[in-house]
């Protein structure tokens, strides 16, 4: 099965033909919430809202292993992780819809692996590629059929949050590397990887990184929930394109 993690301004799939919810207990405590259970078109689907159905959960307070686990528990495959970002490089501008190929993470304090305590052995994980190649081309060919353009690559700068970045703290990210950044894709892609999910992130880009373009001087919430507004809807069109493409892998 296939599962579509939901970010800000995707808390439910508008083309997923509900068949059921389900909340699922896990080892790690409470999921952001119950699992809806559906079909687009002819294909079985899962959908979480990553900060709970009412947008309530902080990046920094989601339960990453409780979400992964109770999708795994249920039988899921594959993940296609939506979120919202800020653009660094010049490419990624407002309205910008990427797929990364690469993280850098800057998160601290959050429960990041399943393997840890006494009754687990050492264990380490590879994680070279930290997205899933053949789940990213799903989604690459996913947009090319929904006639949306994309960039097809580029570096998330995973950050604490809840609070947005300095533009020096902007200015070092891009000095390592990162052409956006973000809050939620990690643990999330670990997470995943550790559970053997193929996992790819579709990130919408919602305004210019701190200090860059319109957002030089500050960055405008109101010009944020606007583009979430007019993205989304070619976000869902990628999906559903996408989910199609998961039958044929």
């Amino acid at each position: 099965m296939i599962a579509i993690i939901g970010g800000s301004g995707l808390t439910q799939l508008e083309n997923l033909a509900i068949t059921a919810k389900q909340i699922v207990r896990t080892p790690y405590g409470e999921p952001s919430g119950p699992i809806t259970f559906g079909r687009i078109g002819a294909v079985d689907v899962a959908f979480l809202a990553r900060h709970g159905y009412g947008h309530t959960l902080a990046p920094h307070e989601i339960n990453y292993r409780a979400n992964l686990w109770a999708l795994h528990s249920k039988g899921v495959k594959r993940v296609i992780a939506v979120c919202t970002v800020g653009g660094i490089h010049a490419q990624l501008g407002a309205g910008a819809i990427a797929v990364p190929d690469q993280i850098i993470d800057y998160t601290w304090g959050r429960k990041s692996t399943y393997f840890e305590g006494s009754e687990q052995p050492v264990t380490h994980v590879d994680f070279t590629t930290p997205f899933c190649e053949t789940t990213r081309q799903m989604v690459i060919a996913g947009a090319k059929d929904a006639g949306v353009a994309l960039v097809a690559g580029g570096t998330y700068g995973a950050t604490q949050g809840p609070r947005l970045e300095t533009k020096a703290e902007i200015d070092r990210l891009e000095r390592d590397g990162a052409t956006m950044v973000g809050m939620t894709v990690m643990p999330e892609a670990a997470l995943a990887r550790e559970l053997s999910i193929s996992y790819a992130a579709l990130a919408v880009v919602v305004n210019p990184a701190a200090g860059r373009g319109t957002s030089a001087k500050g960055i405008d919430m109101d010009d944020i929930a606007r583009i979430i507004e007019t993205t989304m809807a070619k976000v869902r069109l990628v999906v559903a394109k996408a989910v199609e493409l998961h039958v044929r892998s």
